[in-house]
């Protein structure tokens, strides 16, 4: 929410603008907690599967506000996942108003998964995309709150309607909002922050149990796609009750949350309250920052003193709410904010936060180029977007973060003013001049003698420090800039040899984890005797065959393999001479690929018997929220029958039939009950199936035509796949092959059952067994009741 700097409490700038957005910090998700209880840390445990990067990997969040979700996607497997980050912040995924300013986003008008930043399946593939590399999907849950009664009715993102009071998209009525229904006027008063409007947005009666299981839905939706945690917005607004009651709602309640509580002295409501369902965000830690980088940093040792515990606080430099209003620093305080996020990501206090936005000059401006239903994909290429994940600074602190996660502060030392350095048990030291002025001196630290990378300067370690055994080590820190060092980026030096005949030594530690079709492997680096650049060598065997893929640096990931099928692992080290000495081969790794996909659709069936001339079905997934009523269109399938895919997850979905102009058929006022691939209503009878072909392979068979434009190398070919036994069962193996006759168009024509629903991919393969498989959600096509489909498709 926006807030006056000095009490903490929102301020209105304009009439009709809605000026919330959530504080953001950090959501994480935690293991073992039950509902209400106090949850054992706030620290954000490693991503699971581990994906290994140089720079390891760890719990530290990027907040990317007002990405879309193909933007996070993307940015996920170039650059996130690679620099070690943990977990990706995304701005509010729900439909919300319309309207180019950033805080429509904060502005709920349904629960439905299509909002200006992206649609549903944009959502899927970028909680997916992220997991693959390692990193973790976090929510910024709107929860509080819907549209503000200042804007009077129109149509969200999604389409659906709105009114004051009035939200079907959900639904929600009159009685579902706290009987209050003037702003917030008195922050000393619980009530009254807690019943009544935040700056006109109509406060949701979280007591009532309706609204809880509203609540619930969305977040169990979201659980359903992958999620990993939720930021609870505006979680001030609601009593701490009502949030534990609606956690315990939750398919997976243990799912960790982090509340937005922010705390002023002297109010009754303060954020250790909230600490039964998750954990809070410490807002005194960035204004402490902002104060003693604009200041002294002499004290900042002492951070942590008065705050909540480190195991529960979630800490940032600034989010998009404290960047606008002047309660922190932000990116136009430039090197010293650069400075003050080293600290965050060294100093061991709370979960850390880094925040990438858009430069602004108008605080209520929305991305750039957004439209009133749209937002561009970010770009790094464009200037207008800060980018901060891909600053040396940033890449650098957070390796070093995860290097001494778990290690105390050794070897402080201070100079009374603006300079500061100290080390992390015997794993890191951080020196940082925030001063105008270079500053040479000899630093004591614990590390183990050796040459060192200085994270924060460069990428390539083309800067580096010699430590002494003695622990010491001379150096220069710039003006308004700071050196690190750690275990994890060493620099060795080693004698050149011109007729080197000895092998490096065998790799160590080498181990593999699988996630999906893809496995990362990791090894500790082998030593020789000479200063040659070292290659390995990581070979793979599954069924007999062994595939080698050489590479450099002390870690990779194998991807387009066989789906669930064990590997063996073993890694070789080669040296650089003309020679090219080969170590031995490591000990074997192992590990098994995942299942691929399957179809987690269900189709729905419908008989037309009854004559309508509109069929629609209005329907929910599981304890997630109704469609709008009266429902969305069914289409023909076949004679007598028309159909609807609905994206269940493996979930019941709870259904009722329409034309749309008032008649209905919910099973006598029970709904019915739908579960499976395929499954069919006729009379109020439900019957597992497609009553179009009888069943996979029934039917009449037909020209499937397949046509893809698609580059290859030489040996390459390409194949498609698919979730039907005609297409392979998504087994790569088994995938049928297009002909390069009209290169760059593939194609390929086969038999398929008439009136079948099915999703397929396109791959590309080699003779040596390696599975290029194509980016992006799985492709649907209907074979249409003539048994024929024509599909023209290009490689993504």
């Amino acid at each position: 929410m926006m807030l006056s700097r000095t009490t903490g409490r929102p301020v209105r700038r304009k009439p009709r603008h809605r000026v919330l957005a959530g504080l953001t910090a950090l959501a994480v998700i935690a293991s073992g907690l039950a509902a209400g209880a106090v949850p054992a840390s706030a620290k954000a445990p490693t991503p699971s599967p581990v994906v290994a990067s140089d720079n390891g990997r760890g719990n530290v969040v990027l907040n990317m506000f007002q990405w879309t979700w193909d933007s996070v996607a993307a940015e996920c497997a170039s650059t996130i996942g690679p620099a070690g980050f943990g977990y990706v912040q995304v701005s509010p995924p729900q439909e919300h108003i319309q309207g180019t300013a950033w805080w429509t986003s904060y502005q709920p008008v349904s629960y439905k998964i299509e909002s200006k930043l992206g649609n549903r399946a944009e959502f899927q593939n970028m909680v997916s995309t992220c997991k693959t590399a390692g990193v973790g999907i976090v929510v910024d849950a709107v929860v509080n709150h819907t549209a503000g009664a200042d804007t009077g009715s129109g149509t969200g993102t999604g389409g659906t309607s709105y009114s004051v009071d009035n939200f079907p998209g959900v639904p929600y009525g009159a009685n579902d909002f706290n009987d209050c229904r003037a702003n917030i006027t008195n922050y000393g008063d619980r009530y009254n922050v807690q019943n009544c409007r935040l700056v006109s947005l109509q406060d949701l009666r979280t007591s009532s149990d309706y609204v809880r299981g509203k609540i619930a839905g969305y977040m169990n939706d979201l659980i359903g796609l992958g999620v990993a945690g939720f930021r609870i917005d505006a979680a001030k607004h609601i009593p701490a009750a009502d949030l534990e009651a609606i956690k315990a709602k939750l398919t997976n309640p243990n799912v960790y949350w982090v509340h937005e509580v922010i705390g002023a002295a002297g109010e009754p409501i303060q954020p250790s309250e909230y600490l039964g369902s998750g954990d809070s965000h410490e807002f005194n830690y960035a204004r402490t920052l902002k104060s003693r980088f604009d200041g002294s940093i002499a004290s900042l040792d002492e951070i942590g003193n008065g705050l909540l515990t480190s195991d529960r606080a979630g800490v940032f430099v600034d989010n998009h709410d404290t960047e606008r209003n002047g309660e922190t620093m932000n990116y136009k305080w430039g090197a010293k904010y650069k400075l003050a996020n080293a600290f965050m990501l060294s100093w061991p206090y709370g979960s850390p936060s880094v925040y990438t936005g858009y430069t602004w000059t108008d605080k209520d401006a929305g991305a750039p180029g957004a439209t009133s239903t749209s937002v561009p994909d970010a770009s790094c290429s464009n200037s207008a977007w800060t980018c901060t994940q891909r600053w040396t600074e940033i890449a650098g602190m957070v390796g070093f973060h995860n290097t001494v996660e778990g290690t105390s502060v050794s070897n402080w030392w201070d100079d009374g003013n603006n300079n500061i350095a100290y080390g992390r048990g015997d794993k890191g030291y951080v020196a940082i001049n925030n001063t105008a002025s270079a500053v040479t001196r000899t630093y004591q630290t614990s590390l183990p003698a050796n040459t060192y990378c200085d994270v924060v300067a460069s990428k390539d370690c083309s800067t580096t420090y010699t430590v002494s055994a003695s622990g010491t080590f001379t150096a220069t820190v710039p003006a308004y800039g700071a050196l690190a060092l750690h275990v994890g980026k060493v620099k060795t030096t080693q004698p050149t040899c011109a007729n080197d005949t000895t092998a490096p030594s065998v790799p160590q530690n080498v181990k593999a984890t699988a996630a999906g079709t893809s496995i990362a492997v990791t090894w500790a680096a082998s030593t020789d005797d000479c200063a040659s650049p070292l290659t390995y060598e990581v070979a793979r065997t599954a069924g007999g065959t062994t595939v080698k893929t050489t590479v450099t640096g002390t870690s990779t990931t194998l991807t387009g393999l066989t789906a669930s099928t064990a590997y063996s692992i073993t890694v070789t080290a080669i040296d650089g001479s003309a020679a090219k000495n080969r170590s031995a081969a490591s000990a074997t790794a192992t590990a098994t690929t995942g299942a691929l996909p399957v179809d987690t659709t269900t189709t729905v069936y419908y008989s037309t018997s009854k004559g309508w001339n509109a069929y629609k079905v209005h329907y929910k997934v599981g304890s997630g929220a109704w469609t709008t009523a009266p429902g969305v269109d069914m289409t023909a399938a076949c004679t007598g029958w028309v159909s609807r895919e609905i994206p269940a997850n493996g979930a019941t979905v709870t259904a009722a039939f329409t034309n749309g102009s008032g008649a209905w058929d919910n099973n006598g006022g029970k709904d019915f009950s739908l579960t499976g691939q395929h499954v069919q209503v006729s009379d109020g009878v439900v019957t597992a199936g497609n009553p179009c072909t009888g069943g996979e392979g029934g039917g009449t068979e037909g020209d499937a035509s397949f046509s893809v434009n698609a580059t290859t190398v030489l040996g390459q070919n390409v194949y498609v796949v698919g979730s039907i036994t005609a297409l392979g069962s998504w087994a790569p193996a088994s995938a049928k092959p297009l002909s390069a006759a009209t290169y760059p168009v593939w194609k390929l024509t086969l038999d398929l059952p008439a009136g079948t629903t099915f999703e397929y991919k396109y791959v590309k393969k080699d003779g040596a067994g390696n599975v290029v498989w194509e980016s992006g959600a799985n492709r649907t096509a209907t074979v249409g009741a003539n048994g024929a489909v024509t599909l023209n498709d290009t490689w993504k």
